[in-house]
C-alpha cells in the first residue's frame, strides 16, 4: 500500500470516473486503474463498482476513501512538521483562491507578501471552492481563500473582509446615471452570470431570485447568457449585450478605468460576500497562515471592509484599524 494508491482512489471517489481521475492526477488511466486494483486485491475488498456510466463506491470502499484522506492530510503534515523544525516562515506555501478572488487580489498580495516573507513563496491554484476544499482535505495545498458560506468542512475558518456587489451596465444604458439599484428591477433586464459552479454565481441569484426561474426556462435562454469568467462577462456587457453583477474588488483591476461601462450601487441593504482564509485543523505551520493574513489584509484591496482578525501565533503584526 502506498500513498500514491491512496491518492489515485480518493481521486475516483471524487470525479466518479476512471479517466477523469487518472486526469486529475497526471497519470494514464491504465497506470491509475492497475494500481487501485493491486490495492483493492492487497486489501481483499471491493473498493469500487464498476461497468455503469458512473463509478460508484461499495460501502466499505467508502470507509477506505474516509481513511486514505485522512492519512494523505497526515502525510503532508510530516512533511510541514519537518520544516517547521527549521523556520515556520521558510519554504513554500500552497494557497488556493477561487477565480473570482484571484484576479483582483493577487497582483495586490503577490508583491505585499515578497515584501513580507521573500523566504516564503506562495504557490498559487485557482479553482472552484468544492475542488479547494478536496485539496485541501488531500493535503495536495496549505490554505485556500474563499468565500462564505461553506459546507460543512471540519476546516479552520478565518473572516478577511465583506466585499459589496454592484451593477455593471454599458455607460449609455439608461439606468447609468442612477444612484442606487433595487435587486428586484433586475429581473427584468438581460443578465449575464457566471456558469454552474462558481460560488459568485450562487450568490448574485440570491440576490435576485427570480433570475434562477429565468435561466431555468426556455425563456431565460433569452433572458440570461452565462460566461466562464467575470472579465469575459465584463467585456460582453461592454458590447451592449446585457448587465451583471460584479464584487467591488474587480473596478479596480488593471485595464478597467474605461468609459464603456458604468458602476451603480445596490439599495440598502447592498448584497455582498464575505472571503475567508480557511485551512486544516492540523496543519502545524501556523505563523505562515498568520504571514498570509498579514499580506491580505496589507494588501489595500479598495471597495472591500476589511475585518478585525486575531491571530494565533507570536508573528508581530501591525494593530488594524
Amino acid at each position: 500500500m502506498t500513498l500514491t494508491e491512496l491518492k489515485y482512489i480518493v481521486a475516483v471517489a471524487r470525479e466518479r470516473h476512471f479517466g477523469r481521475a487518472a486526469e486529475a492526477c497526471f497519470v494514464s488511466q491504465p497506470t491509475l486503474s492497475v494500481a487501485i486494483k493491486k490495492l483493492e486485491d492487497e486489501l481483499g475488498v471491493v473498493i469500487f463498482e464498476r461497468g455503469g456510466p458512473e463509478v460508484a463506491i461499495t460501502p466499505i470502499g467508502l470507509r477506505i476513501v474516509t481513511q486514505a484522506q485522512k492519512v494523505l492530510e497526515e502525510g503532508a503534515n510530516l512533511r510541514e512538521i519537518a520544516r517547521q523544525g527549521h523556520d515556520p516562515l521558510a519554504g513554500p506555501l500552497r494557497v488556493g483562491i477561487i477565480y473570482t478572488v484571484a484576479p483582483y487580489l493577487l497582483p495586490k498580495l503577490v508583491p505585499k507578501q515578497i515584501e513580507l516573507t521573500p523566504q516564503m513563496p506562495l504557490l498559487l491554484q485557482e479553482n472552484f471552492t468544492v475542488r479547494l476544499l478536496e485539496l485541501l482535505r488531500q493535503g495536495e495545498i496549505d490554505c485556500a481563500i474563499v468565500a462564505l458560506p461553506l459546507p460543512e468542512t471540519g476546516l479552520v475558518i478565518r473572516e478577511l473582509y465583506d466585499e459589496p456587489f454592484v451593477v455593471a451596465m454599458p455607460h449609455e444604458h439608461a439606468w447609468a446615471k442612477r444612484k442606487e439599484i433595487d435587486p428586484e428591477q433586475l429581473k427584468d433586464q438581460t443578465m449575464l452570470l457566471l456558469g454552474a459552479g462558481h460560488c459568485f454565481r450562487d450568490q448574485v441569484l440570491d440576490v435576485c431570485p427570480e433570475l434562477s426561474r429565468f435561466s431555468a426556462s426556455s425563456e431565460g435562454i433569452q433572458r440570461t447568457f452565462e460566461g466562464s469568467s467575470l472579465e469575459t462577462i465584463r467585456h460582453m456587457v461592454a458590447t451592449g449585450i446585457g448587465l451583471t453583477v460584479l464584487p467591488a474588488s474587480s473596478l479596480t483591476a488593471p485595464g478597467q478605468a474605461n468609459e464603456l461601462l458604468a458602476y451603480v450601487p445596490f439599495k440598502k441593504p447592498i448584497p455582498d460576500r464575505r472571503i475567508a482564509l480557511v485551512w486544516r485543523k492540523s496543519f502545524p505551520r501556523i505563523s505562515a497562515i498568520d504571514a498570509l493574513t498579514r499580506g491580505i489584509m496589507e494588501s489595500g484591496l479598495a471597495g472591500v471592509n476589511y475585518l478585525k482578525v486575531e491571530y494565533n501565533s507570536n508573528f508581530p503584526y501591525p494593530e488594524l484599524a
